[in-house]
């Protein structure tokens, strides 16, 4: 059977092994074996010898998990301190062990269970100290006994207390120190067999070792499945950061490739009016049709470096298309799509309809199509509503959809929708609200800025 004594011996082992042999300063190498009894002696001192009585309380229990919702919040107060009740509540234990185990009728027994019920509620505070005050009290313990041929040298109060207080020290430190507690005690045991025993003696060493074993391998292996649910919730933090970050990056992809026909539009726009205006001037000037010439060379190099970029951002299976990218023009052909696929669709434009920015367009129908599309994904049954507003400084939307209804149930959908709307508003330095209603559906309010200029500037 494997004991936590002989799990710490391996790992010192492994540890030594791995370590280059060293060399005192001024003296012969150290052997292997002299290294091994450093570590192990290091070891021990840390653990069980470096400051024993230091301050540790026992933290409360977090309540935040599934169950301990659940509760009331006077209760959940009351839940915090519950590894504390479980303590004193074995503690009580041991001290009527102690009491039912050695009659309980004198008063020096009575004693013995205080002590026991004190030193179990140590533990709670000053783990490494407990350990040794029930070591300490062992002996002290089984002195009280008026027949040598009960059990020796762990009375039935000295036997539960120092396994209780192996189980919760060994919970509340790491497996390493729960086998230093083993070697030790398995150290007094038989040390005190050999020295006080008689044919008569009924020794319990060997059975208190092999119970003590069980409990603190049990204890190892909860140590062991925390840290790894431990790894494995960091590692699931990491990777929903990165999916987060992939989202957002893919996102800023799409809207690059929409925005580059916009882009590249207004830039063939500048390089055939550049060619062309020469021949719109009776006898132009030298330096005119050059510095129409220098305009249409540079449009037609920012040409070349718009679709190298595209190039880089696109990915494998992008198609390029073939229909030039939609405007709010177009928002009547998608609301018809939107409600041939089942959805209920009222919309709304105030104020004077005017011609914006593409990019300002584009973004504007892509917000209304996102949210449309999430409608139709959470909110199966439901109703919509979409208000475009032309205001003074630029383009208000709003998408309102009420709760599901029917008997369809809402799809998970992948999670980028919000994502792709917002960084469509933040690229025009616009402000964006999503959040739910108080009936139970969901509201997208968006703000698209439009600065008052001439059409040379909004058409850049």
């Amino acid at each position: 059977m494997t004991t936590p004594f002989a799990a710490a011996y391996g790992s010192c082992v492994t540890e030594t092994t791995q370590t280059q042999t060293t060399r005192p300063a001024g003296g012969r190498p150290r052997s292997p074996e002299l290294q091994l009894a450093m570590n192990v002696s290091q070891g021990l001192r840390q653990d069980l010898f470096h400051d024993p009585f230091a301050l540790h309380p026992l933290p409360e229990m977090r309540v935040d998990g599934p169950l301990m919702r659940l509760l009331p919040p006077r209760l959940r107060e009351w839940a915090t301190r519950l590894p504390h009740a479980l303590v004193l509540l074995a503690g009580v234990m041991a001290f009527l062990i102690s009491l039912a185990g050695n009659g309980g009728g004198d008063p020096a027994q009575f004693l013995t269970g205080l002590l026991a019920l004190g030193t179990i509620a140590l533990t709670l505070i000053r783990p490494i100290g407990a350990f040794w005050v029930s070591l300490a009290l062992t002996p002290f313990t089984a002195l009280f006994g008026n027949d040598w041929n009960e059990d020796w040298p762990w009375r039935p109060g000295a036997f539960a207390t120092h396994l209780v207080v192996l189980t919760v020290v060994a919970m509340r430190t790491r497996p390493r120190t729960a086998a230093w507690m083993w070697g030790v005690t398995a150290v007094y045991g038989l040390v005190v067999e050999l020295l006080f025993r008689g044919d008569a003696y009924y020794t319990n060493t060997m059975p208190f070792l092999f119970v003590s074993a069980l409990a603190l391998l049990v204890v190892t292996v909860w140590h062991v499945r925390r840290e790894a649910a431990q790894k494995v919730t960091a590692q699931q933090t990491v990777t929903a950061h990165e999916r987060s970050r992939r989202t957002l990056l893919e996102e800023r992809t799409t809207i690059a490739r929409e925005l580059h026909d916009v882009v590249a539009h207004h830039m063939s726009v500048v390089a055939i009016q550049a060619e062309a205006a020469p021949y719109r001037v009776e006898n132009p000037p030298p330096e005119l049709e050059y510095a129409f010439k220098v305009i249409r060379e540079n449009a037609v190099v920012a040409l070349s470096e718009l679709r190298r970029v595209l190039g880089v951002v696109r990915a494998e299976d992008y198609e390029a298309p073939d229909a030039p990218q939609p405007k709010l023009a177009d928002l009547n052909r998608l609301l018809s799509n939107v409600r041939d696929a089942g959805l209920q669709v009222d919309s709304t434009v105030t104020g004077a309809v005017r011609e914006l920015p593409q990019g300002v367009e584009l973004s504007a129908y892509r917000i209304v199509q996102e949210a449309l599309s999430n409608s139709l994904r959470h909110a199966p049954g439901a109703s919509a509503e979409v208000e475009v507003s032309y205001v003074l400084g630029g383009l208000g939307l709003r998408i309102v959809n009420g709760p599901p209804t029917g008997l369809v149930k809402p799809s998970p959908g992948a999670g980028h929708g919000i994502a792709g709307m917002r960084e469509r508003v933040s690229m025009l330095d616009g402000q964006m609200t999503a959040e739910a209603t108080e009936d139970g559906g969901y509201e997208v309010a968006v703000f698209l800025p439009v600065p008052s200029a001439g059409p040379a500037e909004d058409g850049a």
